[in-house]
């Protein structure tokens, strides 16, 4: 019988507005309680912010820098982040909804208890990254940077890894519906026994193998 994580849907695309303007600041900064919508970024730089019970939707963010940012309790929907930085980023409870994230650096960054839906990183650099106890839906993760991810934890559904290097990446007591990895570097993966009901194609298949014989105590000679 073939696995379910074949059947892995593809994130909805963000939402276009009907009309962008570009971010008045102070006006449009990321502040408490604020509400934003249909605003484009655009090489501004947002590093250092403490925002609580933010909610941004339909706007662009275009070569912004938002290293060292932390933000709680907010809710991202529709949103496109271009070639930003969220490197160092702290979050907690932070929900990212029908968005997109390209060729941005994600580096260290800390989104535990985050929720994911519909969302796809492309080409991102996502390394040393964690995700502990996040909740996504609906999501892909396509040419992007994942070693040393930190997946502990989470739940993930109809979620999608395409040639993704997964190196040392974590993934112990996760839960696992309907995901896939295609393509992927999976060596020395932690927790692999988690995977289980995950389908996975190309040479991370015996990669994959390596990491759960490891991990039960057997030793592989040649």
């Amino acid at each position: 019988m073939a696995p379910t994580a074949t059947r892995v849907m593809t994130p909805a695309a963000p939402k276009k507005p009907a009309g962008t303007r570009p971010a008045r600041m102070p006006t449009d900064d990321l502040e408490d309680d604020a509400t934003i919508k249909g605003v484009t970024y655009s090489g501004t730089d947002l590093t250092g912010r403490e925002a609580e019970a933010l909610e941004v939707d339909q706007c662009r963010f275009e070569n912004v820098r938002l290293t060292g940012t932390v933000m709680r309790q907010s809710v991202f929907s529709n949103i496109v982040f271009d070639t930003c930085d969220f490197a160092q980023v702290r979050t907690q409870d932070v929900s990212l909804l029908r968005s997109s994230l390209t060729s941005s650096r994600i580096t260290g960054s800390s989104w535990a208890n985050g929720h994911f839906r519909d969302v796809m990183f492309d080409s991102c650099r996502t390394d040393f990254t964690l995700f502990r106890y996040g909740k996504f839906k609906n999501v892909l993760f396509k040419g992007c940077n994942l070693q040393q991810a930190d997946f502990q934890f989470a739940e993930l559904r109809d979620v999608r890894f395409e040639d993704c290097n997964l190196t040392g990446a974590q993934f112990a007591n996760a839960d696992m519906q309907r995901v896939r990895f295609e393509g992927c570097t999976m060596i020395d993966v932690g927790g692999a026994a988690s995977l289980k009901g995950a389908a996975v194609q190309g040479a991370g298949a015996m990669e994959l193998a390596l990491s759960i014989a490891r991990q039960a105590g057997i030793a592989i000679e040649s």
